[in-house]
């Protein structure tokens, strides 16, 4: 049931993304679609609004691209984040839903090779460089109140690859980041995004998390082959890696084979020490 209402969730957000984003460029040229929103993808992008946060705080000043909505945006994901963690990247985020359905094709050429190619070594490592995305972005952006990582942007050329907005930057970035998701899964959640990064903490402090019954749990590692994330869940009582994004593909609805064994549930604090 919850991996159905996650693969609706995700359709829905990257239709109406796209239907939101089409419709804005046809306004600009004196078309429209009836019913739909002609709201530019600042107006949509709960990053910006962390971004315009920060510029506040550095500068007193918004960044001027940043629309009022986006502050509301960051809100909510917030919110949803403190309650649940960070399900905006596995029910919500577009470019997240279209990495996956790219992984689709990486698991049917390479089977289980897939998603184990990077050396675990390398891999712990280049999982922080998103870290370091997030400062220099919101660093460069707040101290220049433009959007300066709007050019190499993939979720922004993404929705915009028909326009004259988007940069050869962003649309190279894009295209690396779908290519490598042949052979990763959710490359550029992993590695680079940083609203991942800032939504990615939650995990340490969410009221619900993925909570693994010790008791019951038969060490089949089903939990751990099937993380898109890679994460280690059988050795754990309670999930709180940052790099967790509340897909619950580990869980007993979906792929443990004892129920009520991996769950989303309150951890309580026993567990969680």
């Amino acid at each position: 049931m919850s991996q159905r209402l996650r693969r609706f969730s995700q359709l829905f957000f990257v239709v109406l993304v796209s239907l939101i984003s089409l419709n804005h460029y046809l306004v600009e040229i004196g078309s429209d679609i009836p019913f739909i929103g002609s709201a530019s993808l600042h107006a949509i992008c709960p990053f910006g609004g962390i971004e315009a946060i920060f510029a506040l705080l550095n500068v007193g000043v918004s960044i001027p691209k940043i629309h009022a909505s986006a502050f509301v945006l960051t809100g909510i994901m917030l919110i949803l984040g403190l309650l649940f963690g960070p399900v905006v990247c596995s029910y919500i985020c577009p470019l997240g839903t279209v990495q996956e359905w790219m992984g689709k094709i990486g698991k049917k050429l390479f089977k289980k090779k897939y998603n184990h190619m990077i050396p675990v070594k390398l891999d712990k490592l280049l999982r922080y460089l998103r870290y370091a995305v997030l400062v220099f972005t919101v660093y460069l952006t707040t101290n220049s109140l433009k959007l300066i990582f709007l050019e190499v942007d993939p979720y922004y050329a993404l929705f915009n690859f028909w326009s004259d907005e988007v940069t050869v930057g962003g649309l190279v970035v894009l295209a690396v980041v779908l290519l490598s998701s042949v052979f990763v899964e959710r490359p550029w959640c992993k590695y680079a995004c940083s609203f991942g990064a800032f939504i990615g903490l939650t995990n340490f402090f969410s009221v619900f998390k993925i909570r693994r019954n010790n008791l019951t749990c038969i060490s089949c590692n089903k939990c751990d082959n099937t993380c898109p994330m890679n994460i280690i869940v059988s050795d754990k009582r309670v999930v709180k890696d940052h790099q967790c994004i509340r897909c619950h593909e580990c869980t007993s609805d979906v792929v443990c084979p004892i129920s009520e064994t991996v769950e989303l549930k309150i951890a309580n604090y026993k567990e969680e020490v």
